[in-house]
């Protein structure tokens, strides 16, 4: 097992979430303006510039939300390999809608997806206290229908924005939890 990384919520099989910091913004900025990362967000690429974008970013650091957070992954290797997010967050509901993206392509369809997410609804559970867990994804992203499927989300319904379907998933703590007999 490698070492604690500096920020570090969270450790999977193979990632480990940690607090964002400004030494983030050179991937992140890559990431939001690569047009194949937009269409899984049905989304435009970013357009302003690196600047813009660092000002935003500097100021998500410096002053954190509680009903929104960007979480940093990595590798074992300490390699930047994406971030996840929850928004929405409702603590009187204990729910929260949450976002993911692998913006590094060689890290696509190797299980990282699934244990980030199996990763990241364990510290929304745990760490953060929510009861419900939901997402929505584009109908036609089936790899990533799939990875949530592992990581205990449920289809429970269907929307749609403008030219876009979405299929809409949730967990909740109870289905998430370990069954009684297991220890």
């Amino acid at each position: 097992m490698t070492a604690v990384v500096e920020g570090e919520l969270a450790r999977g099989q193979l990632v480990v979430l940690r607090e964002k910091t400004l030494a983030d913004a050179p991937e992140d900025y890559e990431w939001r303006r690569d047009p194949e990362l937009a269409t899984f967000d049905a989304a435009r690429p970013y357009g302003g510039s690196y600047k813009e974008f660092l000002s935003i970013a500097d100021d998500e650091v410096r002053f954190p939300s509680r009903y929104r957070q960007t979480i940093a992954v990595e590798d074992f290797d300490g390699t930047h390999i994406g971030n996840v997010m929850y928004y929405n967050a409702d603590y009187d509901k204990g729910e929260a809608e949450i976002g993911i993206t692998i913006g590094l392509k060689d890290y696509w369809g190797r299980g990282y997806g699934t244990d980030l997410m199996q990763t990241f609804v364990d510290y929304l559970f745990n760490d953060k206290g929510f009861k419900r867990i939901y997402l929505k994804t584009l109908d036609w992203n089936l790899r990533a229908q799939r990875s949530f499927e592992k990581a205990g989300f449920q289809r429970y319904g269907a929307s749609r924005r403008g030219e876009y379907n979405f299929i809409l998933m949730d967990v909740t703590r109870e289905a998430n939890a370990p069954s009684s007999d297991s220890g």
